[in-house]
Parts: structure tokens; sequence; C-alpha cells
């Protein structure tokens, strides 16, 4: 069974707060558009303005904090604030990063890397469930931008998230321009990654701009989408078909023209692959 959102097959936007008011003042054309999740929570941005955005265009909740790939289990106030969030807003679909992020006793502010062994996929599937179980819908796991590798993983990249989906249920969001940074800091083979992953449970795409810093490339998100990433845009969507697509932008965010230029660039391609179909 194919994973289903109700986010159309077309390129949207991450709606950052810089263009809230513009977006909603002047309506421009967006195929959809992703939040993340944490921004709203309790105390947060209010839930009318993400009330009025979900009204006019498709609305997806990206999440950041969850940290679904730490040893401990996902925080509860975390976790019930994310499904208060969701009851609120009733989003097209809910993603988190597949990374580590938590102990028991303190969280980092960042989004590290997993071990790819068979006892890490048994915890993370549970961790996974149990989000799931609490949202009351499936959610999308995003493949990681990593700077460095475990020793003994079992399995690669690709390998592991297709596993979880076969344990779990839940869907694939797939970062394109972090498989391509993985693939340049770490000689991973993005070939294999892909034919690993279950087509049918790809529920979204990210697009996105790297930096370079002392010759490694840093998912900066600041960054138009460079030729390479598009490059292995389409060659995914040569093999999956269109598929929901995101533009990224999360620092030196530019004007809201600029993020629709990239958009369009992305639709351009899933337009050529919708005429294939």
């Amino acid at each position: 069974m194919t994973m289903k959102t109700k986010l159309p097959a077309v390129c949207g936007i991450g709606l950052r707060a810089p263009h809230y008011r513009e977006a909603l003042d002047k309506r421009p054309e967006l195929g959809w558009v992703e939040v993340h999740s944490e921004n709203f929570f309790d105390g947060g941005m209010p839930w009318s303005m993400l009330r009025e955005v979900a009204a006019c265009w498709p609305l997806s909740l990206h999440g950041v904090g969850l940290g679904l790939g730490s040893a401990a289990r996902p925080d509860p106030a975390h976790l019930a604030s994310l499904k208060r969030l969701v009851d609120a807003v009733q989003p097209a679909a809910v993603s988190e990063h597949l990374s580590f992020n938590h102990s028991e006793r303190r969280f980092v502010n960042d989004l590290l890397p997993i071990p790819y062994t068979r006892e890490s996929l048994a915890v993370i599937a549970g961790h996974v469930a149990e989000t799931q179980d609490a949202l009351g819908r499936p959610i999308l796991l995003e493949n990681l931008s990593s700077y460095l590798e475990f020793p003994g993983n079992e399995m690669h990249e690709g390998e592991f998230l297709a596993e979880l989906v076969r344990r779990t249920g839940c869907g694939i969001l797939l970062d394109i321009n972090n498989l391509y940074v993985n693939r340049v800091n770490l000689g991973v083979d993005t070939d294999a990654v892909l034919d690993a992953l279950p087509a049918v449970a790809i529920g979204e795409i990210h697009l996105a701009g790297y930096s370079e810093r002392e010759g490694m490339l840093v998912d900066t998100h600041s960054q138009p989408v460079h030729d390479g990433v598009w490059q292995l845009y389409r060659e995914a969507i040569a093999r999956l078909g269109p598929r929901p697509t995101l533009i990224e932008w999360d620092l030196e965010i530019p004007p809201l023209a600029t993020l629709r230029g990239e958009a369009a660039k992305a639709q351009a391609i899933l337009e050529a692959a919708h005429e294939l179909v």
C-alpha cells in the first residue's frame, strides 16, 4: 500500500516567520506549506494563524525535537504538545527527523546520527510505534545528513529505514539534499540507498541548499538548491514518480519570491514526470 498523505504531488515551501504575514495577505499560489511543529507548541505561535494557513494551503508539520533515534523514550511532554497541535490543526502530514538528541537527563539541540544496528532498530521501532499510537496516525521519518559514521553498522541507512517501515507502518520523508551531502562527505552509495527504500512508503521529499566548510558539505538550508542535488532529485523522481516536494530555507531566508522561484524549478521536474506516468 502506498504511504498516503493529503499532500498533493506538487512542490511547496517551508513557511517561516518572515513570510507569514505576506503569505496570508497576498495568498500566492503555493502548492502546500510546511512549518516546524515546535514553533507552535504551547506558548508558541498562535494556532489561529496556523489554522488560517491550513485553510489556504495543505499543511505539513515537521518536527525537529522528538529525537526518535535516541536510546531514551520520546519525552512525554513533547509528545503531548505535538498531539495537541496535530489535533488542533489536522495537518495533511506529520514528519520527524530520524536522529538522536536526548538521554534521560540531557537534551541536545542538534540532529545527531544513529547507529544502523539491529539493536538500535528494535529500540527505535518501539519509539516510532509509541509516537504513532499517541498521534493516532502514521508519521514520515526523514533521513539525516551526517558527518561521521558509527563503527559496527550492520546495514546502511536505506536498509534501516526500509525495515522501520516494515515493522511500524511509518512512511519516509526523503531528503535529497541530506542524501547528496552524505554521498560527498562519507562516500554513501546513493543508488544503494534509493534501491533499498520502499518506493510506496515515500510520502514527501525535501530539497535544500548546503554550505561548504573546509572541504565538507554542511546541511545549512541557507542557499539555493545546488546542481548536484537537482540532478539527484531528477534521478529520484524518475525512479519514484511524482512526490510531494518541499523547498526548505531556514537561515539567511530570502524573499518569498525567491522561494517560489526554487519551487517552480522543482515543479517543472514534477510536471515532466507526470507526463510520463
